[in-house]
């Protein structure tokens, strides 16, 4: 069994098919989205479209939740306004129709966060105004008590393989859509891959164990960065062009 593990795609479609074609001439089973899938400056409308007409098996990360929550008294922030103002009524009943979490097997676990959170760092952890790998009793306490032998991941954008103290696998495939980003809470930090290449992982049940693989996939990052600007954010820009904050 081989799984593709796809996150944090943010409405990059340019990201998400040269993903899907490396995926194609790799081979895999299964192909797996961890959330955090249209929030951005870049295609939200033409990617849910993308995204809907496939058998994948899809869980909300925290954009998701947000993206839905705006009202016009909590507009929320600028890449989750500009995502739902671009979406229609059949693009946002599918996004509710997404679940939290989910058993993918008996042996592999999907979240977007943490099992406990969709917003909790979980194989990383901020330290001043960057991030680190996370210690290993950080992971345990994040990890509770899910027992699946591989537990996937995503939120941070950074590509992370780790094991528990209990020999579980512990998966975060990277950010097919976005290299770096920024954020203020609690306080400033960032996070950054230091390539503009999308990122994706997969995961193979071999009669051993399991194997996990990370993927770099070099795509036309400019033409999405000549698209974010176009949109006004010229941060996202940035991070497009050099997966640097």
């Amino acid at each position: 069994m081989r799984i593709a593990l796809l996150s944090d795609i943010h409405g990059n479609l340019l990201a998400l098919e040269a993903v899907v074609a490396d995926i194609e001439r790799r081979g895999a089973d299964r192909i797996v989205n961890l959330g955090d899938i249209l929030s951005g400056p870049l295609q939200p409308l033409e990617t849910a479209r993308y995204l809907m007409a496939q058998p994948w098996p899809t869980i909300a990360g925290n954009h998701e939740r947000q993206l839905l929550a705006i009202t016009d008294e909590k507009p929320g922030g600028a890449s989750d306004q500009y995502a739902r103002a671009q979406l229609g009524a059949s693009e946002l009943d599918w996004l509710r129709t997404l679940p939290k979490s989910l058993q993918l097997s008996d042996e592999v676990f999907l979240c977007h966060g943490t099992p406990r959170s969709d917003i909790e760092y979980f194989l990383d952890t901020q330290d001043g105004a960057r991030l680190r790998t996370a210690a290993s009793d950080e992971v345990a306490e994040r990890l509770g008590d899910e027992r699946s032998t591989v537990v996937c991941c995503g939120h941070t954008h950074v590509p992370r393989l780790l094991r528990s103290a209990r020999g579980q696998w512990l998966v975060n495939p990277g950010s097919v859509g976005l290299q770096a980003w920024d954020d203020d809470h609690p306080v400033f930090h960032v996070a950054e891959t230091g390539s503009p290449d999308a990122r994706y992982a997969i995961i193979e049940q071999r009669p051993e164990g399991w194997s996990c693989e990370l993927i770099s996939v070099p795509y036309d990052h400019e033409a999405a960065a000549r698209l974010a600007s176009a949109h006004g954010r010229e941060d996202w820009a940035r991070w497009l062009r050099t997966g640097w904050a």
